[in-house]
């Protein structure tokens, strides 16, 4: 019974042209990033920085640099602000056509259908950041040789240069990290999609409080607390490029990550099970 209803929840996910339209933008963008680093003169930063930093310049402005380098606005942008209009949509927009309460209207318990739509949204979370990592090689395969890896992420103090054996399997790990990121947004979008508003109020109160986290994690007098801004653990998939990995830093993220998810997923189902569903 799970499976059918898991089933069911993603063919209405990947049944919608909103979802094949918001994954070509990404695409779009990718192509758009690698177009101006062939034909423009964007890579003389990175140029000068290798070279300043005894390394040739030549070998590393490839194919997973420039994969990368497409990660950092999709993971700030475009990532946040597509999961949450999906994560938004998994129950309000049911009840906002009615067939959630059809669908309640049968002996359906309503633990698990969030539960399912928990899942489905993780899942589409998942492929979603495994196609953008699979699409970014191909894109910049087709304007880049194939070769080492420059990173630069100065938030974090991020300067590595890696050989391509390793270079690639950082570029997995980072994408499998960045699945925390999508899902937990996912999560958040969610707890606001279970209440009693419209689909795209649940997208902008999920937004809203992303981007006054953000906001306030990066004021001086709130440093002390960054570890309790949700969008403070958001990061973790940059630290996969660092020359060495902080296991710790990752493993605290990820345990206070578990915990903001668990906590939305317990005020989403607490809503959700008091919810009058009248349409």
């Amino acid at each position: 019974m799970f499976y059918l209803q898991l089933r069911n929840e993603l063919w209405k996910l990947f049944g919608k042209k909103r979802t094949y339209i918001g994954f070509f933008m990404f695409l779009f963008a990718q192509n758009v990033i690698a177009l101006v680093f062939r034909f423009t003169q964007a890579s003389r930063p990175m140029q000068r920085m290798l070279e300043m930093s005894g390394h040739l310049a030549e070998p590393f402005i490839s194919v997973l640099t420039i994969a990368t380098i497409m990660l950092v606005p999709a993971a700030a942008f475009l990532l946040p602000l597509y999961v949450a209009l999906v994560g938004g949509d998994l129950v309000a927009k049911e009840a906002e056509d009615g067939t959630l309460r059809m669908i309640l209207s049968r002996p359906v318990s309503r633990f698990r259908l969030l539960v399912v739509k928990w899942v489905a949204g993780c899942i589409f979370s998942l492929l979603l950041v495994l196609a953008l990592g699979v699409f970014g090689l191909a894109f910049s395969r087709l304007y880049f040789p194939w070769g080492g890896m420059f990173v630069w992420l100065p938030e974090h103090g991020i300067f590595s240069v890696f050989e391509a054996q390793t270079g690639l399997v950082r570029y997995v790990a980072g994408h499998l990290m960045l699945v925390t990121e999508a899902a937990s947004i996912m999560c958040l979008a969610l707890l606001f999609s279970c209440f009693n508003v419209k689909p795209a109020a649940a997208t902008i109160l999920a937004l809203s409080l992303i981007f006054v986290s953000f906001i306030m994690e990066h004021i001086p007098y709130f440093r002390d607390y960054q570890n309790w801004f949700f969008t403070y653990h958001l990061h973790l998939w940059q630290f996969m490029f660092a020359d060495k990995i902080p296991w710790w830093r990752i493993g605290q993220s990820l345990s206070l990550l578990v915990g903001f998810n668990a906590t939305f997923l317990a005020i989403g189902m607490a809503s959700f099970h008091i919810r009058d569903i009248k349409s």
